[in-house]
């Protein structure tokens, strides 16, 4: 048994952006029992200031598994143990059942709750989660590789170029009487990459809109970790930028070109309004010519609507500190893989591709070109808008500033 100590050092480095191996062993752990911990815990890393995992929904954990010998020791009866887990006392009885060592509870339940039994029960919270660990961890045979229907019907799918999640939406409402037909968009991505079950046809990824043949891993913690010096988390921004009342508040990404190529355009989405701009980077998409074209184009505007800029963790941004400074905003980055905290702006770069389309060299549109498409996109009436326009909404916001309380008086 490892002490809590060596828990919260395992989990404060993972925090950091250690593989788990690795934080396994510089706390002096085999990585499986990294592993394990991280499994005790759904995936989720407990808080900073617990060593212990914290319980997944379903699973007991090991430290609720302790908590149930404890109860048995002091001689408490099952609704009591579950009461202080805050479980069904059906799941503790079943754990006790399950896992208990010589004599049985049904010999024991016509005891009067509460009272010590004179009997005590031989029950080992570790080896219960070494053993449900084992069971949890039987491979079970593929759906799609044992059931043809299914298999045929997800092919024929795929032939048609539809997604896996597509696919599984489909499914459900196709054959909404028959769930032996569903099958969720990951297993049909591990039938077409996961060494071992792939049920599917292999030829059938190239179906898929990537049409790549293998699953491309997700940059380890370690690689993004501190990529940016000093960047500020998403989690710190004002509350204010989330209700969009108050103007000011931009997010921004970069369009990319053509592989060859290697230009891009930056792009720039006023929260409240959807106002674009764009940002013209004709020598490149490195942080030196990003900060140069952002901080030109910030200065084109009034102090009120100068206010926060969220991007996401691309290197473009390092440095961010000195755009803040000559741009006078605050500036947030956006967790890995989450573009949704920046949904306005990934809206309107899909907008911007009936201009720019995917695989086209970004560099040869002039500045002129790229005010026009801008001029385009705040001149159209958007639904979210109320069928107003960006530019409209933007003048009535500016005519019609907010009160202290972070609300737009009427016009």
């Amino acid at each position: 048994m490892y002490s809590t100590s060596i828990r919260r050092q395992f989990f404060a480095r993972v925090r950091a952006g250690e593989l788990v191996a690795e934080a396994a062993c510089a706390v002096g752990v085999a990585p499986s029992v990294g592993r394990r911990w991280l499994r005790q815990c759904g995936g989720v890393l407990p808080s900073e200031s617990r060593g212990e995992p914290e319980p997944a929904y379903r699973r007991l954990s090991i430290r609720e598994r302790e908590k149930i010998l404890a109860g048995i020791e002091r001689g408490e009866s099952i609704r009591a143990i579950a009461r202080a887990l805050g479980r069904a006392p059906s799941t503790v009885k079943r754990e006790i059942d399950t896992n208990l060592v010589g004599q049985h509870y049904s010999t024991q339940r016509r005891r009067s709750a509460g009272r010590r039994r004179s009997t005590p029960w031989r029950y080992s919270p570790h080896r219960a989660q070494l053993r449900a660990e084992r069971k949890a961890s039987r491979r079970t045979p593929a759906r799609l590789a044992v059931d043809a229907e299914l298999r045929q019907e997800v092919q024929n799918r795929l032939e048609q170029e539809h997604s896996p999640e597509q696919i599984a939406r489909r499914l459900r409402q196709d054959f909404p009487d028959r769930p032996e037909m569903w099958v969720s968009h990951e297993t049909i991505y591990q039938a077409l990459y996961v060494q071992g079950r792939g049920a599917l046809r292999r030829d059938l990824h190239t179906r898929l809109r990537t049409g790549r043949a293998l699953r491309r891993p997700r940059r380890t913690g370690e690689e993004r970790r501190g990529r940016i010096p000093g960047m500020v988390s998403i989690s710190e921004r004002p509350a204010e930028v989330a209700d969009r009342a108050v103007p000011g508040h931009w997010e921004g990404d970069l369009i990319m070109g053509s592989t060859a190529s290697n230009s891009a355009i930056g792009t720039l989405v006023e929260r409240s309004t959807r106002y674009v701009m764009l940002l013209h980077l004709p020598d490149g998409h490195g942080a030196d010519a990003v900060a140069d074209a952002m901080v030109e184009a910030m200065s084109r505007l009034p102090d009120t609507l100068r206010r926060t800029l969220t991007w996401d963790q691309g290197g473009e941004m390092a440095n961010h500190a000195q755009i803040a400074a000559a741009a006078n905003l605050d500036i947030y980055f956006c967790d890995p893989h989450s573009p949704w905290q920046r949904g306005s702006n990934e809206n309107t770069n899909g907008l911007l591709r009936q201009y720019f389309p995917k695989g086209t060299d970004l560099a040869i549109y002039q500045p002129d070109y790229l005010d026009h498409v801008a001029a385009k996109l705040n001149t159209r009436p958007r639904k979210t808008l109320d069928w107003k326009t960006p530019a409209e909404k933007l003048d009535h916001l500016l005519s019609n500033p907010p009160d202290p309380h972070g609300v737009a008086l009427a016009g």
